[in-house]
């Protein structure tokens, strides 16, 4: 940790988060060598400023990070206030591990954050007790100030700030969370003010001196390339300067955004696009479905599954298939971009900052010390923003014209040439004994692979393929899990919970198969699954009640349930759904609870739930990529639905804490068990299993 003094004599201190690996500073520190990646300033004023080494994207991290923080540094919670740690213009990653995903920014940084906290507090400590000329033992920091034990004389912190600067401190011990004093209680977010007002920069929202526009238009067949363009069609549009051709996409430079994107709207362009044409949602369906049939790669076996199958007294089988799904995020995806002097400069919303310098440094022919990312407010990320597609792009652009470029995606394009969850599909089996007891169970997956369209050298089964599937530890003899990797035309990318969206829905679908095949209740079911899993059972006994699992409900409407275990949190959901007798579904509550071990604060918790069951129910009622002739149709949320207001059903979120070690994510939880807890209640409506999603494409008629 290195500790200086500022211009106004206030603190700085930079600590280093060992969990993110090393990083290179991009402060002016006394003297060189100390790796940093984000710090902590106190100013004569008592204020304290914590930046913020991950992107906010709506969950919340610009407060709940600088809590971690101001905890362990006992400071007054009124005199916070948070910004992003800036990127450098650094050869290496900038700040540790920037990338914000697999709900981890609290999981993985909450230790190193308080004791950052804490060395800067001993730090403070110290200070006073030298100028009372007393032990640091004689002293203690509470809300934001540093008292003398004896006396109760006290210093505020920015009066202590300069000479806590010059002082080291060894062996600090950091809170356990009985001692936490604003860990656990619900705190207004730090960045709503400047969303309210519009002072929260997004990067759709960058201006600068002399700043164009530019319009992308992608080969409407994913995959295919540009082979013409004729520009001189268009020269003479207003405010058009010039047109941009790369690989598989043309960009149109204009004055403002709306010439730019009228003038790629009017261009000529021919695309080659040859025998991709051929791809579409029913041969991508097709193929993976008779996938299932052939033999997978192994992943997991025990006992003897032929034989336990050929001797089981019954067995069940069930395919489940998921489309292809985008990110749909509300704000399209934009990056503008400045190459000036050797140097490119960045403003984007980006998940990654890391990979997007890198990926800019490469389009832009320059080092990685050569850029300079602002890493902006996202508008929504899901995974989609982890990608560098359109960041690539935006240099490429930008290198072309010299001058600086705002590049922003139409919704239609990040539609038609985006980055997708991917499609798959899964066979279940489940033998059963005389007494209707589990003996054998298998799964054989297919899905496209995240990690091969990413990574051309990647080899292997990708992991994140299996997510949902490989990690239950049921009580059963004899299993087998295995798994085949297809691939279409389609580009796939991660999608907000990863391969648990579409793994735990077709899982939890089939227990409840397996429930109605073993004669038990689905909720007892499950208890027994899973009862090597405690924890996973406290989750099963709290939701049965706060859900009312047992209670009578009218003809028509019935109650699902699902549970799973993910990025360190298990969620149960119970959904609460009615279908009228001329088919019409509705949602009508829909009950969680979680176990993330310990919470940093509530409400944003219970809203960072809330976030996930909306992603997720949208997904599960409409979400749907149709391919034909291999163009994408669902263009714009008219074709491509989102939930909407009227549809939203009463959410109740119960946390069940186990507390000990465990800090689980909750940006992502919540996702993957709203759409089989819908199924799993339609089925008790409708006597018929969905077996395929969306849920919109069924007629759903009461038994």
């Amino acid at each position: 940790m290195r500790v200086s003094v500022t211009a106004a004599g206030g603190l700085l201190a930079g600590f280093h988060l060992p969990l993110f690996g090393k990083a290179i500073p991009d402060v002016p520190w006394p003297s060189p060598g100390d790796q940093i990646n984000a710090w902590i300033s106190i100013d004569p004023d008592d204020r304290i400023t914590i930046r913020v080494a991950q992107s906010e994207m709506g969950q919340g991290v610009m407060t709940a990070l600088p809590m971690i923080v101001a905890e362990e540094l006992e400071a007054n919670w009124d005199n916070v206030r948070a910004e992003y740690a800036p990127l450098g213009e650094a050869g290496g990653p900038a700040y540790g591990r920037r990338q914000t995903a697999e709900s981890g920014a609290v999981r993985f940084g909450r230790e190193s954050l308080q004791r950052a906290g804490a060395e800067v507090r001993e730090r403070l400590i110290k200070a006073a007790a030298e100028r009372w000329s007393v032990s640091p033992e004689a002293c203690y920091a509470d809300f934001g100030r540093v008292y003398r034990k004896q006396s109760r004389d006290s210093l505020g912190y920015g009066e202590l700030a300069a000479e806590a600067a010059a002082l080291n401190v060894a062996n600090v011990r950091i809170k356990s969370p009985n001692d936490f004093n604003l860990l656990g209680l619900p705190a207004a977010r730090l960045d709503v003010a400047s969303k309210v007002d519009g002072s929260a920069q997004f990067s759709i929202d960058v201006r600068l001196p002399d700043m164009v526009y530019a319009a992308v238009r992608h080969c409407p067949v994913s995959g295919g390339t540009v082979q013409s363009v004729r520009f001189n069609a268009i020269r003479s549009m207003p405010g058009v300067i010039r047109a941009v051709r790369m690989p598989g996409a043309v960009a149109v430079v204009a004055e403002h955004f709306w010439q730019a994107k009228r003038a790629a709207d009017e261009l000529p362009v021919f695309w080659n696009d040859g025998d991709l044409t051929k791809g579409s949602s029913q041969r991508f369906r097709s193929d993976f479905v008779s996938a299932l049939e052939q033999p997978g790669t192994v992943i997991s076996k025990r006992g003897n599954i032929v034989a336990a199958m050929d001797q089981a007294e019954r067995s069940i089988e069930s395919d489940y298939v998921a489309p292809y799904l985008s990110h749909a995020c509300l704000e399209p995806m934009n990056c503008t971009a400045q190459i000036k002097d050797g140097h490119l400069e960045l403003w984007v919303g980006t998940q990654d900052p890391q990979a997007a310098i890198a990926a800019a440094a490469a389009a832009a022919g320059l080092k990685a010390s050569d850029v300079t990312l602002h890493n902006c407010y996202l508008g929504g990320g899901f995974g989609r923003r982890r990608s560098t597609d359109f960041i690539t792009e935006a240099v490429l652009i930008a290198a072309e014209v010299g001058l600086p470029v705002q590049m922003i995606w139409t919704r239609e394009e990040d539609q038609r040439a985006g980055y997708y969850r991917p499609m798959s599909a899964a066979r279940f089996k489940a033998g059963f004994d005389l007494g209707k007891r589990l003996i054998a169970y298998t799964n054989h997956s297919i899905t496209h692979s995240i990690a091969s369209d990413h990574d051309p050298d990647a080899s292997g089964i990708d992991p994140t393929s299996l997510e949902g599937l490989t990690e239950i530890d049921f009580p059963v003899d004899h299993l087998q899990i295995s798994h085949t990797a297809r691939r279409t035309s389609l580009t796939v990318g991660y999608w907000r919970s990863r391969g648990f969206s579409q793994n735990v829905w077709a899982r939890e679908c089939f227990i409840d198969e397996m429930a109605v095949a073993a004669a038990q209740d689905p909720l007892i079911y499950r208890k027994s699954l899973f009862r090597r899993q405690p924890r996973v059972v406290r989750v099963l006994d709290v939701l049965a009640e706060a859900a009312g699992w047992r209670r009578d409900l009218p003809v028509g409407t019935a109650k699902g349930i699902a549970i799973n275990e993910c990025f360190g949190t298990i969620c149960g959901q119970v959904a609460e759904v009615t279908v009228s007798p001329n088919g019409r579904l509705s949602v009508d509550r829909i009950v969680s609870v979680i176990d993330c071990g310990h919470l940093v604060n509530p409400s944003d918790a219970e809203m960072q739930v809330e976030g996930g069951i909306v992603f997720g129910l949208t997904a599960a009622l409409y979400g749907k990529l149709t391919v034909e002739k291999g163009r994408v149709l669902e263009d714009n949320f008219d074709t491509y639905r989102v939930l909407r207001m009227a549809e939203m059903p009463t959410i109740e979120t119960h946390f069940e804490l186990s507390r000990g070690d465990q800090w689980g994510g909750l940006g992502e939880p919540s996702v993957p068990t709203v759409a089989p807890a819908v199924c799993n209640a339609l089925f008790k409506i409708t006597g018929r299993r969905i077996r395929a999603l969306p849920i919109s494409d069924y007629m759903l008629v009461r038994k």
